[in-house]
């Protein structure tokens, strides 16, 4: 290939570069606006991600530092049981759940004498619909009076007898997003707690901040876990919490995509010219022209197509568009020695480099694999080519290519 029409194929390149880095940047602007409109309707529909906060009590007393002295549960057993049920809002699915909440709290009066204790059940933050919501105090009846509910806290007074203990009963069903966290107040020391937790979902991931539980304490029955955490004594003890799994969405799918583009066409290109001009079929700059539009075209597809149609079918439809105007077009300029090089090439680098995006942490063992396995080809189909010879004729204006391997028949 002569020089000039190298530097015009780069010119090419690189003028598509700009084109899917604007396209990146459109979709990403749109999703980003779109996905902040529904979380935020989303959050008012489902509620937003769930905090539990650790009870406590207190009794009015003058040895204590603003005539409050605190109570912790002398020993806490907590079940909780998440359910996954994603829910789609516009173009977007959204880590929605099902939780249903149970606890029994022991809190013990520490003095010798009777004593009016105010036991006190944090309500989750900005949670609505809180269903089969329970706080009872020992009896049914809590000792004669009735608990004091508000928007995030529900307060019940009852008299302990020296040394003597209550329980408090308290649950709900309510539903949330994205996570769901028990936390711990500044760094109390928790006694005699126990967490245990069933999820109906096999992908788990402990929210930042928060504890996982011993090893001993996990098990995994089909897609479910039961999970298990237990504080005998523990200072500053870690909140827990579970956030949901993952969800593949195709506006960031498609705009990472787009992003990456440029990096499986200079594959591309570089295998499908080299190898045409060892064949005696170079690419003109116009094949190279084309050849880019026809991988732009999968990108402006998929992009626009994930609107209307699912993301397999985006993609699939988008697939085979890009396939036949590629590799049709290579198979009318050089025959089928460029066919038989397009098509697998093109599944390499654009179909399995794209499919690599719909799963976290792929992408870079991805490109890694592409660019060694190109660097091994490329050094392997010219490892006999006369470099010295080539440029000379370049120089001169001569062949449009480096001289053909022992044994390969141009045309």
């Amino acid at each position: 290939m002569k020089t000039l029409h190298l530097l015009a194929s780069l010119a090419i390149i690189g003028c598509t570069m700009v084109a899917w880095f604007i396209l990146g940047m459109a979709l990403t602007t749109r999703t980003s606006s779109s996905s902040d409109t529904m979380t935020r309707e989303v959050s008012g529909v489902w509620n937003p991600a769930l905090e539990q906060l650790h009870p406590e009590a207190w009794f009015d007393t003058p040895n204590a530092p603003g005539g409050r002295a605190v109570l912790l549960p002398s020993s806490s057993s907590v079940a909780v049981d998440l359910t996954f049920v994603p829910k789609k809002r516009g173009l977007f699915w959204h880590p929605t759940y099902d939780v249903g909440f149970k606890a029994d709290y022991v809190f013990t009066n520490p003095t010798r004498i009777p004593q009016t204790v105010y036991v006190s059940f944090p309500l989750p933050a900005n949670a609505q619909g809180l269903e089969r919501f329970e706080f009872r105090l020992g009896e049914a009846d809590g000792g004669g009076r009735s608990p004091t509910t508000g928007p995030d806290m529900a307060t019940q007074a009852v008299v302990l007898p020296a040394s003597a203990s209550v329980t408090l009963h308290a649950g709900y069903q309510t539903r949330g997003t994205g996570s769901w966290i028990y936390r711990f107040n500044n760094n109390q020391r928790i006694a005699g707690f126990s967490l245990k937790m069933k999820t109906d979902f096999a992908e788990i991931n402990y929210p930042v901040g928060t504890g996982s539980p011993k090893d001993g304490d996990r098990k995994l029955v089909g897609n479910s876990w039961s999970l298990a955490w237990n504080y005998p004594d523990v200072l500053a003890a870690k909140s827990i919490g579970m956030e949901m799994p993952k969800l593949l969405n195709a506006g960031p799918v498609a705009s990472r995509i787009a992003f990456y583009a440029p990096v499986s066409l200079l594959f591309f290109v570089t295998i499908v010219m080299l190898i045409g001009a060892l064949k005696g079929a170079p690419l003109h700059p116009m094949h190279v022209f084309f050849v880019c539009a026809g991988f732009f075209s999968f990108h402006l597809l998929f992009a626009y197509l994930v609107d209307l149609l699912p993301l397999l079918a985006s993609f699939a439809i988008a697939t085979v568009t890009s396939l036949v105007l590629v590799c049709g077009y290579l198979r009318a300029v050089g025959g089928r020695t460029l066919f038989r090089v397009a098509v697998p090439a093109q599944v390499a680098y654009l179909v399995l480099f794209s499919l690599s995006f719909f799963f976290d942490g792929l992408t870079g063992i991805t490109l890694t694999v592409c660019a060694v396995a190109t660097l091994a080809l490329l050094m392997m189909l010219t490892a006999k080519v006369d470099w010295r010879a080539w440029s000379a004729k370049v120089k001169t204006g001569g062949d449009d290519g480096p001289p053909p391997l022992p044994g390969v028949m141009r045309g």
